[in-house]
């Protein structure tokens, strides 16, 4: 956990390291890692936006050859397929996943429950606004699948959720990720980006743990 905090927060370094040891087959890892961290259930703290913003940023530097093209094409790929295996693995073993003597252990039953929450509250809405949040993102295709919601409808909400994430993220890195005072800045900016994006989900936490107040009574008139 220690080195997964730690290559978040200097992804920018890491991904230096990747690219300089691996050439061309970065595509292909980055691709697994967004793939993994939308797709797996049970690995939700994987990097999403930062990844995206500090790929783009590299791909802005022609020092390292890479083509930011590409890597839209792939992190959209991996986006789309992950959410849909995602779905596909809440619709088919859901519940039993969920409940299994060793595997359930793996998945996080509160996170599971407040994207349950989230899901109720926003209907299909949450499967594109979920996309923005960490963690959510991860569990709301599963729990849209376990709601019998049509994978028609979802892959139409996944679809758009999915080209705005990668082209604001992607975006944001290319064109400001190689800016002096971003460059010096980088994992505050990276953290910067994890706090925004958690911000929908803690005002959500915290609207659910306020007591809810019944309406004042009438007062009876004197008669």
């Amino acid at each position: 956990m220690a080195y997964l905090i730690d290559f978040v927060l200097h992804i920018d370094d890491h991904l230096v390291n990747i690219v300089n040891t691996f050439g061309g087959s970065t595509y292909l890892i980055l691709f697994a890692i967004i793939f993994v961290e939308t797709g797996a259930v049970i690995l939700p703290f994987l990097p999403g936006d930062s990844l995206l913003f500090a790929a783009a940023a590299l791909a802005a530097n022609p020092a390292y050859g890479l083509n930011i093209w590409l890597f839209v094409a792939i992190f959209l790929v991996a986006a789309i397929g992950g959410d849909s295996l995602n779905f596909y693995l809440g619709g088919r073993v859901g519940a039993a996943l969920s409940n299994h003597s060793w595997f359930g252990k793996l998945i996080n039953k509160d996170k599971l429950a407040q994207s349950e929450h989230f899901f109720q509250k926003h209907g299909p809405l949450a499967i594109f606004l979920g996309r923005f949040m960490p963690i959510i993102r991860t569990f709301v295709p599963f729990t849209a699948a376990g709601s019998q919601f049509p994978y028609r409808r979802f892959l139409k909400y996944n679809v758009s959720a999915a080209l705005t994430w990668v082209f604001i993220c992607c975006g944001g890195g290319y064109f400001f990720g190689n800016i002096p005072f971003v460059k010096e800045h980088f994992s505050a900016v990276v953290l910067g980006i994890i706090v925004i994006s958690l911000i929908p989900a803690i005002v959500g936490w915290l609207r659910g743990r306020r007591p809810s107040h019944p309406a004042p009574g009438r007062i009876p008139e004197d008669n």
